[in-house]
């Protein structure tokens, strides 16, 4: 029972300390342009699909703690590289609009489009908790689907720069997932 409730002690601090890290980006406007600085980055767009392979690892573990701090490492590794020298004009100009959008009105239809965040990780948290291989991967597959098809549909032509990150992030995540699925299975 103890071990129960430090990780969900722990598990509730690093959701804090997300939730945090979202308020402060969005109510603080210079540590939103230094952060948004660093996401141009391409190696940040490469490196957060893999966190979603330690938060799959710990809902199949039953770890709230791990879970959060696969959340928390997955939105604060938007700063974690340094500003490139050199970035590219479609990268410039999606980025631009994400910050846009993002400071844009929030509206019914912007509020609820965003609950699909959240509420893609309950469902790929519960479906590795319950040990459903397939509907985490499906999950997984529509979570990148819908990124892709929302960056496409309101970025136009620079929502394409997410395309490669995001497959190849998706193939590598889908693959993984798969093989370490069956390998915790076989034990």
């Amino acid at each position: 029972m103890k071990s129960r409730n430090k990780d969900l002690l722990v598990g509730g601090i690093f959701l804090i300390l997300t939730t945090t890290f979202i308020v402060i980006s969005m109510t603080n406007k210079p540590f939103f342009d230094w952060v948004f600085e660093r996401h141009h980055n391409q190696w940040s767009w490469y490196l957060r699909p893999l966190f979603l392979l330690p938060f799959c690892y710990f809902a199949y573990k039953k770890s709230f703690a791990g879970m959060m701090v696969s959340i928390f490492a997955l939105f604060t590794s938007m700063f974690w590289f340094p500003k490139p020298e050199i970035v590219s004009e479609s990268v410039i100009n999606f980025l631009e609009f994400e910050k846009q959008y993002l400071y844009g009105e929030w509206n019914l239809s912007k509020q609820l489009l965003t609950l699909t965040i959240p509420i893609s990780f309950i469902a790929l948290g519960l479906a590795f908790w319950k040990r459903s291989v397939i509907m985490g991967i499906a999950v997984v597959v529509l979570m990148a689907t819908g990124k892709m098809v929302w960056s496409i549909q309101n970025a136009g032509e620079s929502g394409k720069s997410i395309l490669i990150p995001a497959i190849l992030g998706l193939f590598i995540c889908c693959g993984l997932i798969f093989y370490g699925f069956k390998r915790l299975e076989k034990k």
